[in-house]
């Protein structure tokens, strides 16, 4: 059984999720240790936004101050980020172009967008996989399209490793500092709001950016 973290260390993770998930999440880490770890990865990795930006960091703040190694805590979420990722590139696989092709309309998305992923994940799918792990938001999607564009499973499974691995110690060092600093330095909560707000700035903007201009190109389609 994991001490509960300090109550003082989850407004810090208040600033970005709801706070009965927050509960929810804490109390599933605290009393599950690494299988905890392991589910939540494994759901946030399938295509289901659970962000590693709060397990992570909630994890390697409960599981360090239980003298558990952080290593060992990288290395299992890894690895279920890894089976968590199984189910998405196997739609994106199995359902391949054609499912795209007969739903991606509903998602705004054409054969020419089809196109650029498939050209994409033959030129750079390795390096894309390895980078898009330690990005957010990204790292919970970039199973499907590395499925539909029908990458190496193999490949995809070691370079999800290698890319995971990295972002989730240093997200679980990070939870792990801040617990012991939260209440002498006032200034992590405004950092890190700052940072979470500019996170969310980038990602809206480039939802709309692709709403707007996917739909002004089907109009034009649809004029011609």
């Amino acid at each position: 059984m994991l001490a509960h973290p300090n109550a003082s260390f989850l407004p810090l993770y208040c600033t970005c999720m709801s706070e009965k998930l927050i509960e929810i999440l804490v109390g599933l880490i605290t009393s599950g240790g690494y299988p905890a770890v392991i589910l939540l990865m494994a759901i946030q990795s399938a295509c289901i936004p659970i962000p590693s930006e709060v397990i992570m960091p909630l994890a390697g703040y409960a599981l360090a101050h239980n003298q558990l190694d952080l290593i060992i805590l990288a290395t299992v979420a890894s690895l279920a980020s890894n089976l968590g990722s199984v189910p998405a590139y196997w739609v994106g696989a199995r359902g391949g172009r054609p499912m795209v092709e007969r739903y991606g309309s509903y998602m705004l998305l054409s054969k020419r967008d089809l196109d650029r992923v498939d050209h994409f994940f033959a030129r750079y799918g390795s390096i894309a996989v390895l980078i898009g792990r330690m990005l957010p938001i990204v790292r919970t999607f970039i199973a499907f399209p590395a499925g539909v564009a029908k990458m190496n499973q193999v490949r995809f499974h070691i370079y999800t490793f290698i890319g995971s691995w990295p972002w989730c110690y240093a997200l679980a060092y990070v939870g792990m500092k801040l617990g012991d600093e939260w209440n002498s330095d006032p200034r992590f909560k405004a950092i890190f709001h700052r940072f979470h707000l500019g996170v969310e700035l980038i990602i809206i903007t480039g939802f709309l950016w692709f709403v707007i201009s996917h739909w002004k190109n089907r109009i034009r389609i649809e004029a011609a």
